[in-house]
């Protein structure tokens, strides 16, 4: 049962009755959309459309979708732009309440064009009509036999892969690679400007569409991200991958100016964030999008590892290689396995994955059986690959030998074996029905997309496994007074239960001596000013100072320098803090995305944030189980296990923190624009927030002050 703003796609997508308007044999977008129903195997109803009636395609034209007299489950309006809101009277006459409008020149050409869709959309929906486009060539529901699709189709075969792209042409594009490498496809649809229906509308449809088993979507922008997170979870539900192509990067992200996180984070980590989120499969290629997606559309791995069979030694260093590269984790084989394997192989083979069966196979075939049983029956392994090309006819004897062996080894293993060719070539329909007879996927990608679907389908299989409903939203505290400046910052932090370093503020220089004194050991002094971001910069700074001599003379030597190159800038006074000389420094930052809302980013901290730039970036809220996947992900990782005689700091302490500070700025509200903790200072005895600056909306994103 669907439900929601797709409760009324069924009835467009499984239309029994379509109204062609504008139908005339002069136009090559009415032919092809007449071609395409007969291409389909449609048998339902058409009904011809044009305002001079006569005889078209061989069928009396009604004057008007008024004038047809019976039910009609959608039309396709192909008119000029002006003629669309007569169009739009005359389908309300009628009954119809779908439209797909071919139609460009709106919100493509910009803002005029956008306010041309708006008052389309809103005469639509005064009439009560669901739209899809504008500047759209339609939908095939092949599984169905439905079409209303104005181009030229691609030699699409029915199968459970369902394509949705923005661009028409794109979609195209994609289907024939598809149907390239013998994969059939279940759903076409290009969604176009999206007035109405959006691709987040046909992907929530889709996971309840049985003839469907994952999508490949083509993303030009996210014009809704809560729908579009939300039909990704419904397709994660469903046990649907849904793989995406998303080009470009948002031009609405709210970033810090003088803060690091807007530039360490970038609007195309904050989609990677979201995907990881929702179970997105993010691809970068058509290639890889379509590979996955003939994987994933076969067989989906079990939890474990990656182990390669092939029958060149070459191809399996090159393999093992390519699965370093794209992440896919490679079985050490233990020594049961060994041992097994050993028994099988000839004396000359080394039994260690990528396996190499050795040219002996060409004259003992059933090797590849032995070798692939023993392999998938591994409770280690969660997908085997057998880099081997399919024989593109029924005359290869040897080769469809060893395919009915590997077949016959895949049949009597556990985890799914998948036969993969070595480079990049076309599966024909006689490649397709080998495999096919056998039960055996096939995937004619080539080993390196080929091994970058299977390290995609692999990370899926082991994020879904490991998916849990998101940490309760923290709700904003609209009543609390907005920090500015670090000292308000800290003090802020340590509210919300995030532990910071002891802090006081000192007027005088006869103040700075007498903190001093109670800290007990050497300190830092920072000028606190809401005016001053990059304290550095005009002197504010002082680090190891010990005495009362030394003390004094730092902070007045500081407020002169301030004052010398800061005039304008308003001066609290000089932050005494207590020196921390040990430990880690992390960088944790917050910013607002205007799409995705409040993200979090982990780093090394201090200098190295903006040398390395590696980050971990996540969706608030987060819990602490996702705080330490980030502290994890860093390539900087080893150093908070006491890399090279440092010492180990609390990794659940660090991840409390991380989730702490999160918390904190989402109860601060959305008017927040980045909250930044640089240095989080991490001990083994404690983890603490050295330094903090805050951003608002509306507001100078240094530290929040009015422009």
């Amino acid at each position: 049962m669907t439900v929601g703003r797709d409760a009324g796609l069924a009835r467009l997508f499984n239309a029994r009755s379509i109204a062609l308007v504008g139908a005339t044999e002069r136009s090559v977008w009415s032919n092809t959309a007449w071609s395409n129903c007969t291409t389909v195997g449609f048998d339902g109803v058409i009904h011809l459309v044009n305002a001079r009636g006569g005889t078209v395609y061989g069928q009396t034209a009604a004057t008007s979708c008024a004038a047809i007299g019976a039910p009609v489950d959608a039309a396709l309006l192909m008119v000029p732009g002006d003629a669309l809101e007569g169009a739009f009277d005359d389908l309300h006459a009628a009954g119809i309440a779908n439209a797909i409008v071919l139609s460009s020149g709106f919100a493509e050409l910009g803002a005029a064009g956008g306010e041309r869709q708006k008052n389309l959309l809103a005469s639509a929906r005064a009439r009560g009509i669901r739209l899809m486009g504008p500047n759209t060539l339609g939908f095939v529901n092949i599984g169905g036999s439905v079409s209303i699709w104005t181009s030229q189709l691609p030699p699409v075969s029915k199968g459970s892969i369902a394509v949705v792209s923005q661009s028409g042409a794109t979609g195209s594009y994609i289907s024939a690679y598809a149907a390239q490498q013998g994969l059939g496809l279940s759903f076409l649809a290009a969604t176009g400007n999206e007035a109405d229906i959006r691709i987040d509308d046909v992907i929530s449809y889709l996971a309840d569409d049985e003839a469907t088993s994952c999508m490949l979507v083509f993303l030009e922008s996210v014009r809704n991200a809560d729908a579009l997170a939300k039909a990704a979870d419904r397709a994660l539900a469903a046990g649907k991958p849904l793989i995406a192509i998303k080009i470009g990067t948002s031009e609405h992200t709210a970033k810090a100016a003088l803060a690091h996180t807007g530039a360490l984070v970038g609007d195309d980590r904050v989609f990677d964030a979201a995907c990881r989120k929702h179970g997105i499969i993010r691809a970068h290629s058509i290639e890889e999008a379509v590979a996955t997606a003939g994987l994933m559309s076969q067989t989906l791995p079990r939890p474990g590892k990656l182990t390669l069979i092939s029958i060149s030694g070459g191809i399996c260093e090159i393999s093992a290689d390519r699965c370093d590269a794209v992440g896919a984790p490679l079985l050490d084989f233990d020594q049961d396995l060994q041992a097994s394997l050993a028994d099988i192989l000839p004396d000359f083979g080394t039994p260690h994955n990528p396996l190499d069966v050795t040219g002996a196979a060409m004259l003992k075939p059933e090797l590849f059986s032995q070798c692939v049983e023993a392999l998938a029956n591994s409770e280690d392994v969660g997908i085997s690959v057998c880099l081997f090309d399919a024989p593109d006819d029924h005359q290869s004897g040897l080769l469809n030998s060893i395919i009915e062996q590997v077949a016959d080894g895949a049949a009597k293993g556990d985890a799914p074996t998948v036969l993969m060719s070595v480079a990049p070539r076309p599966v024909s329909a006689v490649t397709r029905g080998i495999t096919d007879a056998h039960k055996l996927p096939y995937i004619g990608a080539g080993l390196d997309q080929g091994l970058l679907a299977v390290s995609n389908a692999m990370h899926w299989v082991e994020r879904r496994g490991q998916w849990r409903e998101a940490p309760p939203a923290v709700r904003p505290d609209e009543k609390r007074a907005r920090p500015v400046t670090e000292r308000e910052a800290l003090a802020y932090l340590d509210q919300q239960h995030v532990q910071v370093v002891p802090i006081r503020l000192a007027h005088s220089a006869d103040e700075a001596v007498a903190f001093a004194r109670a800290n007990n050991g050497p300190i830092a002094m920072k000028v606190s000013s809401p005016d001053i971001a990059h304290k550095t910069e005009v002197g504010g700074v002082a680090l190891g100072l010990e005495g009362d001599e030394a003390v004094a003379a730092a902070y007045r030597q500081m407020m002169e320098s301030v004052t010398r190159l800061r005039p304008d800038a308003e001066v609290e006074g000089v932050l005494i803090a207590p020196m921390r000389t040990d430990g880690v420094e992390l960088f944790v930052g917050v910013m607002r995305d205007d799409q995705w809302g409040p993200t979090i980013a982990v780093g090394l901290g201090g200098i190295w944030v903006e040398l390395l730039k590696d980050t971990s970036i996540r969706l608030l809220p987060i819990d602490k189980e996702e705080a330490r996947c980030m502290l994890s992900e860093l390539r900087g990782s080893g150093i908070l296990d006491g890399f090279r005689g440092g010492q180990a700091v609390d990794r659940d302490a660090l991840a409390e923190a991380i989730v702490g500070i999160g918390n904190a700025a989402l109860a601060l509200g959305p008017d927040l624009l980045s909250l930044e903790v640089n240095p989080l200072l991490a001990r083994p005895e404690a983890v603490e927030a050295l330094d903090a600056l805050v951003g608002w909306a509306g507001c100078d994103q240094a530290e929040g002050v009015a422009a």
